[in-house]
C-alpha cells in the first residue's frame, strides 16, 4: 500500500457535462478534485455523505438548501448529508476540492450515471 499519490497519474471521471473529478480515498474519507468548464452546472442533488469543500481557482454560485452564495478562491462550504445543493460555474474555469465522509461508493466504482437522472429532459 502506498501512502502517497500523484494527481497526474489519476484519470478524470465525468460527473456532468463540463464537470470532471479526480478521486483519492481511504476507509473513512474521500477527496475529490473537481474541475468545471465555464458555465457548467452540477444539478441539484443530495446524498447521505457529509461534504466539505474549498474553491481553489475561479468562482461559482453555490446553492445549498435554497441559499445561494458566490464562492471564490479560499472560500468553502460544509454540507450535512441529505441537504440539496447545486453549483453554477461562471465565466472561467474553476477548480474545487471536495471532501466526503464516508467515501462515495458510486464514485469509487467509476459509475458516471449518478447525475443522469437530473440531466434527462423533462417531458
Amino acid at each position: 500500500m502506498s501512502y502517497f499519490y500523484d494527481l497526474k497519474e489519476i484519470g478524470r471521471k465525468q460527473l456532468a457535462p463540463g464537470v470532471t473529478t479526480k478521486l483519492i480515498w481511504g476507509d473513512k474519507i474521500m477527496i475529490s478534485l473537481i474541475e468545471m468548464e465555464p458555465y457548467s452546472i452540477v444539478p441539484v442533488h443530495s446524498h447521505v455523505h457529509e461534504q466539505a469543500g474549498l474553491c481553489v481557482q475561479g468562482e461559482f454560485d453555490f446553492t445549498v438548501d435554497g441559499e445561494t452564495k458566490r464562492i471564490g478562491v479560499n472560500q468553502g462550504w460544509m454540507i450535512p448529508g441529505g441537504v440539496e445543493h447545486s453549483v453554477q460555474n461562471l465565466g472561467g474555469w474553476s477548480l474545487a476540492l471536495d471532501l466526503f465522509s464516508p467515501p462515495r461508493e458510486e464514485y469509487k466504482q467509476l459509475v458516471v450515471k449518478y447525475f443522469d437522472e437530473f440531466l434527462k429532459p423533462t417531458q
